[in-house]
């Protein structure tokens, strides 16, 4: 993440859950609890306090939702960090705080805030925070980015999971012979209007 550019990390982001999702199903819970271990660091990278992954907080939220919509993450979780990232989606605005109940210097998220490779630069140079300013190009090139998420979203909403590995079993198949309704009279007319039309259509072709 720390090599990545503000758009890569919100792909990064985005990939998450389905990794999460992958991992439960081949039964890999070591990467589950690898995301639940760094979940403080990756966000703060993904939303940095500095102001520059302002337009990231956005997805911060949506992933955390659905990570814990998803049993990845407990509700408590998600609500202290989403108390932790408030304020980061305006430039240069207040340092957030962080989770309530967080402790010391040694206690739970606090120390694992300070190890985060922002936090520690913030440290050593100060907390005032300059204006960050996006130049065309990268306004372009997260449009961009975007749209293609979104179009890969649309994508997976009408997929079907396949559950055998069977070639004689098709799941989507099977899907739309279970919801298509039984044959009636009325289909049989349709169908008789459309035969019809295409006759049509082909004694025009020929004729021309």
């Amino acid at each position: 993440l720390e090599r990545n550019s503000l758009n890569l990390r919100a792909n990064i982001m985005y990939f998450l859950p389905s990794l999460c999702d992958a991992a439960r199903a081949q039964n890999e819970w070591s990467y589950v609890r690898m995301m639940e271990r760094d979940i403080l660091r990756i966000v703060d990278l993904v939303a940095p306090e500095d102001g520059s992954g302002a337009a990231n907080v956005k997805v911060v939220r949506k992933v955390l939702k659905g990570l814990e919509g998803r049993g990845f993450l407990q509700g408590q979780t998600v609500v202290e960090l989403e108390e932790w990232i408030s304020g980061r989606d305006a430039v240069g605005g207040p340092v957030s705080p962080l989770p309530a109940g967080s402790g010391g210097a040694e206690g739970g998220t606090a120390s694992i805030a300070r190890n985060t490779p922002v936090s520690v630069q913030r440290e050593a140079y100060g907390s005032a925070a300059p204006t960050i300013k996006l130049d065309k190009r990268q306004i372009e090139q997260r449009i961009e980015e975007d749209r293609e998420r979104h179009k890969r979203a649309r994508e997976g909403i009408w997929a079907v999971q396949q559950g055998s590995t069977r070639l004689d079993e098709d799941a989507e198949c099977g899907k739309l012979w279970a919801e298509t309704s039984d044959v009636e009279e009325d289909d049989y007319e349709i169908a008789k209007e459309e035969a019809e039309e295409r006759r049509e259509c082909l004694r025009f072709e020929v004729a021309c």
